[in-house]
């Protein structure tokens, strides 16, 4: 068994979710400190006049919380404006627009929550089933080092592989998750391309430009544009 587990972010780009896409299980960190300059709460789309940022406001954010202490704030009627905007005219905009307001405007605001609703509505609107679990929800030695606490996550699932992207090679060893029993293995994005519905592309945009302008078999198909390191 596969499992991930990574900070909640919204709407990251199509390498989050080829992590998503490649586990059998995907946990969504959110018992650790919030990371303010992060993509917990904003993400870039594309204008007519290029890339630009879309944030949700976190009241009271700050990195000596955790991120499930913390809430989205439910003012998103601009972002939602902004992106329609954006992609009025795209191919899948009538598809995929009421995917992106369903989410941002779920009920329950807690950062992780929305964030998991997102990755449940995309994966579903995809015909893909998959499954996702709160860190916070869990019970396990939240004390230990990073490193043994995704090592415990694994055995409490009885996972055998575990799963991370690229920038994990900084800090975990393949040998190090080996003597206790888990492989580690990276998943390293392959070149990602698609028509944005103009001139040259723009890559690591949010999800949400690839969905606009690929049909459900083309994300998929992007999906699968990794490999295991």
């Amino acid at each position: 068994m596969k499992l991930a587990v990574m900070q909640p972010y919204l709407f990251p780009y199509i390498g989050y979710f080829q992590l998503i896409y490649a586990a059998d299980l995907f946990l969504i960190y959110d018992d650790i400190a919030y990371i303010k300059q992060g993509y917990i709460n904003k993400n870039s789309i594309l204008s007519t006049n290029g890339a630009i940022r879309f944030t949700v406001p976190v009241p009271g954010a700050s990195s000596n919380k955790l991120i499930s202490e913390l809430q989205y704030s439910d003012r998103v009627k601009k972002i939602l404006k902004t992106i329609e905007q954006s992609y009025s005219k795209a191919p899948l905009f009538e598809f995929v627009f009421p995917i992106l307001r369903r989410s941002l405007e779920h009920k329950d605001r807690s950062i992780a929550t929305v964030c998991q609703k997102s990755y449940e509505e995309i994966f579903s609107y995809l015909g893909i089933e998959k499954r996702f679990a709160k860190t916070s929800e869990l019970d396990y030695d939240r004390y230990a080092s990073a490193q043994d606490r995704l090592v415990a996550l694994c055995h409490l699932f009885g996972a055998d592989c575990y799963l991370n992207s690229p920038g994990g090679r900084k800090l975990y060893t393949k040998s190090d998750f080996a003597k206790k029993g888990v492989d580690l293995k990276f998943v390293d994005s392959l070149p990602v391309e698609y028509s944005q519905g103009g001139t040259g592309f723009t890559p690591n945009l949010s999800i949400i430009d690839m969905l606009m302008n690929c049909s459900p078999q083309q994300v998929i198909e992007q999906m699968e544009r990794y490999e295991f390191g």
